[in-house]
């Protein structure tokens, strides 16, 4: 069985507090990976933007619904998929790529969503179509899709555990996933923690523009240093993020 990093259960609940933006900006901030990656693009969008943030270790797999796979074996490869779950270091989320393209039919319901979140599952994202989205509204179990359908048709799940492209995103077992209805990103496992307190300096140093733009009255002079003081703030933040990765 495959071991997966751990991250402290203090520093994951720290991330359910944050937002997906606010993640991305101090993974670049700290020069992790270039800007332009470690996130799905547009296409893949929260079905259910309302629900709080979603933080998880993905649970891999492939699907495809257009043809019956051997044996007419409809959801093949699940029970297996949900054995894998406990080998991850922590809550799953439940990644798919749809390898039909475009999707042939959805690749989760009612009774999937449900079955997963029974197994511990905190979310589900995949390339492809969801379905009995009102019923699954009911389980508050974060999905992200590119869209709905109204079939199942013959799903099955070809490969588990294996590497994915889901919406531009690599993903790969283990991954630690944060979504919300901005979007979904990767946060790089090592320096989770360094991210986690980083999201709260962060909002710390935006607040300095935002609580003077709250005021009655205000001018460039004023605003000016309160960009300022954020500027500064954030390069301190930069600075103790970069030396947190070095001795990480």
């Amino acid at each position: 069985m495959t071991v997966y990093a751990e991250i402290p259960g203090v520093d994951l609940a720290a991330l359910r507090g944050c937002d997906t933006p606010t993640v991305c900006n101090v993974i670049e901030l700290a020069g992790l990976r270039p800007k332009s990656a470690g996130f799905a693009d547009r296409r893949l969008m929260a079905a259910y933007p309302t629900l709080p943030p979603m933080v998880g270790y993905a649970s891999t797999a492939t699907f495809r619904s257009a043809e019956p796979p051997a044996g007419d074996n409809s959801y093949q490869g699940l029970e297996e998929q949900l054995e894998k779950l406990a080998e991850l270091a922590g809550p799953p989320v439940v990644v798919f790529q749809d390898l039909d393209d475009p999707p042939a039919a959805a690749t989760f319901g009612e009774i999937l969503c449900t079955t997963y979140q029974k197994f511990g599952a905190v979310g589900l994202v995949t390339s492809g179509a969801g379905r009995d989205l009102e019923q699954v509204a009911r389980l508050k179990f974060p999905c992200f899709t590119t869209g709905a359908m109204g079939a199942h048709g013959y799903c099955h799940f070809p490969s588990l555990h294996q590497t994915v492209r889901v919406c531009g995103l690599t993903i790969r077992p283990g991954d630690l996933l944060h979504g919300d209805s901005n979007g979904l990103a990767t946060i790089p496992a090592p320096v989770a923690p360094l991210v986690a307190e980083g999201c709260a300096r962060y909002l710390k140093a935006e607040a300095e523009i935002l609580n003077y733009l709250k005021q009655d009255r205000v001018d460039r002079p004023g605003f000016a240093k309160a960009r300022a003081e954020c500027v500064r703030q954030l390069g301190e933040l930069e600075k103790w993020l970069r030396a947190g990765i070095g001795s990480a």
